[in-house]
């Protein structure tokens, strides 16, 4: 699933390509929104909100939707191939005069009134790149459940949005948690702060780097790294499932910069 800095960024191109223009044609390819035709309407802005993309129009309707494990939107100039994937993948076209936007393989897609859009989000906790981050609130979430793992709680979007499983397992490496520490026995702030610096240290390109290398294959600590050497002790990276069942997520770690206790 996309970390909130990758969805960030869509939603920042979305909004430079379309913002201000008017929908000259959409065309929705689900089921619930077949006949839906929003064309003469303008796009007003396209913003995040931790995993979710939200484009706001002027007729008081926002277009929502996540993107999950397969999702992506592309941008295409009047006539260019869409490559994103082949046509039965595609979810929606949203065309202005100078671009196609294409929504594919969309596990979320709906309307929504702009007013209403806590319907969809309002469960969220504190968006970590947003400029009014409520950083009393993501710790207050975070503390409520002391004996759940720090891994499970800093992956929970009802705490703090947009943190994935990558920056997840990369936070409790550099502050030395195992991924199974209680939430009680960590330096929530400085979890915190760590996972909010590093995604916004992304922002400006698409790798995700958390070592400071910026080169394939080196860019992580332990994030899919199994079975290699810890870059810092050498001892083997392990892996698991974490998580409540069906436990879809898994922990790298190091036994030596992690110990349990």
């Amino acid at each position: 699933m996309p970390e909130g800095d990758t969805v960030w960024r869509a939603c920042k191109r979305l909004d430079q390509a379309l913002h201000g223009q008017e929908l000259a044609r959409t065309d929705f390819r689900v089921p619930s929104l077949a006949t839906t035709d929003l064309g003469g309407q303008t796009m007003v802005e396209v913003v995040a909100r931790g995993k979710h993309l939200m484009m706001r129009l002027s007729g008081g309707v926002t277009i929502h939707s996540h993107l999950r494990m397969e999702g992506s939107w592309h941008l295409y100039r009047p006539g260019e191939r869409w490559k994103g994937g082949p046509d039965h993948q595609v979810r929606v076209v949203l065309e202005t005069a100078a671009w196609t936007a294409v929504g594919y393989r969309l596990p979320v897609l709906e309307l929504v009134a702009t007013d209403a859009e806590e319907t969809v989000v309002g469960h969220l906790g504190p968006d970590l790149l947003s400029a009014d981050f409520d950083r009393p609130v993501a710790l207050a979430n975070l503390a409520a459940q002391p004996s759940r793992t720090i891994s499970e709680a800093l992956l929970d979007q009802r705490n703090l949005a947009g943190i994935g499983n990558l920056y997840r397992t990369e936070v409790c490496f550099l502050l030395g948690l195992h991924p199974w520490r209680p939430v009680s026995s960590v330096d929530l702030g400085a979890a915190v702060d760590l996972s909010r610096r590093m995604l916004k240290a992304n922002l400006p390109h698409a790798a995700q780097v958390t070592t400071g290398v910026d080169r394939p294959g080196q860019r992580t600590w332990v994030f899919e790294r199994p079975g290699k050497p810890c870059r810092r002790c050498g001892t083997t990276i392990l892996t698991a499932p974490i998580g409540e069942p069906p436990r879809d997520r898994v922990s790298y770690w190091c036994p030596t910069c992690q110990p349990e206790s």
